[in-house]
């Protein structure tokens, strides 16, 4: 009989070791799980930087487009100050992985003032970048 009163079942000290031990465990699971939905999220991610601006003629812009992400981008449309511009040879220009064009605007430009070009792809993504032609 007192055999069975003195039978206690797991010390706290046991039961909190084992209670932050699964908690560790789930965290890490949910942690490498979260990971790896991340990275199939992230494939093929758009990344372009308008890497150099040219101001041949007070008519013309040049602008150097690259892509740094991990998937062949297609630009689709050009904005200067957030006016779509018509004419340029930027439509339909696919650039690969770790590449750049050239893309040509024709735009009358000022000496001084700065403008906002922008370039947007097929998935519509916009990419900007800020210049000031010499003047």
């Amino acid at each position: 009989m007192k055999i069975l009163k003195s039978k206690k079942a797991l010390s706290p000290v046991v039961a909190s070791i084992i209670l932050i031990a699964v908690t560790v465990a789930v965290s890490i699971a949910v942690a490498a799980w979260m990971g790896a939905l991340t990275f199939s999220f992230m494939a093929g991610t758009e990344q372009v930087r308008i890497s150099y601006v040219q101001w041949p003629d007070a008519n013309t812009i040049y602008i150097t487009v690259g892509n740094e992400g991990t998937a062949v981008i297609t630009l689709k449309r050009v904005y200067v100050n957030n006016v779509l511009q018509g004419t340029h040879n930027c439509t339909n220009v696919s650039i690969d992985p770790g590449t750049s064009k050239l893309c040509s605007i024709t735009y009358t430009w000022a000496a001084g003032q700065t403008y906002e070009i922008t370039v947007e792809t097929a998935k519509n993504n916009k990419f900007s970048t800020v210049a000031t032609p010499p003047g």
